[in-house]
C-alpha cells in the first residue's frame, strides 16, 4: 500500500501541485513527477551536492529532503534558470570558464553557487571553496568550477 500526499508549490515560478508518496525525496518528485532531470541522483545520502535545489532562498540536497516538505514552498531547480533573456550569468560562467567536464554535478554546482550569490556577491576564493566544499566534482581539479565561481561573483557584483 502507498501513501501518498497532495502537495501545491511553486515549482520555477509556477505553482504545482503533486501527489507526493510519503516516503518520496523531492529528487524523486521533482525527477518522476515533473520530469526534471537536471537534478541528479548520485550519492543518495547528501554527501556529493547534485541533487541541489534552492527551497525557500535556501539550499537544500533534495535527494534528503522528503518531497512533502515542498509543500506551501517555492522551489528552484536548475531548469529554472532559464529566463526570456536566456541562460543565467551562473550557466554562461560555467560554459565561458570550461567549468563543465562531464556534466554530472554541473547542475548542483550551478545551483549552489546561486545561493551562494544571493547571499555574498562579492566572494573571495576563500568563500567560493568554502561554500562549494559540499559538491562534489569527480573530473577535476575545482580550478575552472571555481573560476567560473568567480566570473558569476563579477558578474553580480556589477
Amino acid at each position: 500500500m502507498s501513501l501518498t500526499q497532495k502537495i501545491i508549490f511553486t515549482l520555477n515560478g509556477k505553482p504545482v501541485q503533486a501527489d507526493a508518496q510519503v516516503t518520496a525525496s523531492a529528487l524523486e518528485l521533482l525527477r518522476g513527477a515533473f520530469e526534471l532531470g537536471g537534478t541528479k541522483l548520485a550519492c543518495g545520502e547528501g554527501e556529493c551536492g547534485a541533487c541541489t535545489i534552492i527551497v525557500d532562498g535556501r539550499s537544500r540536497n533534495s535527494c534528503l529532503l522528503p518531497a512533502v516538505d515542498l509543500d506551501g514552498r517555492e522551489v528552484l531547480t536548475v531548469e529554472g534558470l532559464w529566463s526570456e533573456d536566456g541562460i543565467d550569468p551562473v550557466q554562461q560562467a560555467f560554459i565561458d570558464e570550461g567549468a563543465i567536464q562531464c556534466g554530472f554535478c554541473t547542475p548542483g554546482m550551478i545551483m549552489q553557487t546561486k545561493y551562494l550569490l544571493s547571499k555574498n556577491p562579492r566572494m573571495t576564493p576563500e568563500e567560493i571553496e568554502r561554500g562549494l566544499e559540499g559538491n562534489v566534482c569527480r573530473c577535476t581539479g575545482y580550478k575552472k568550477i571555481i573560476s567560473a565561481v568567480a566570473a558569476a561573483s563579477a558578474v553580480a557584483a556589477e
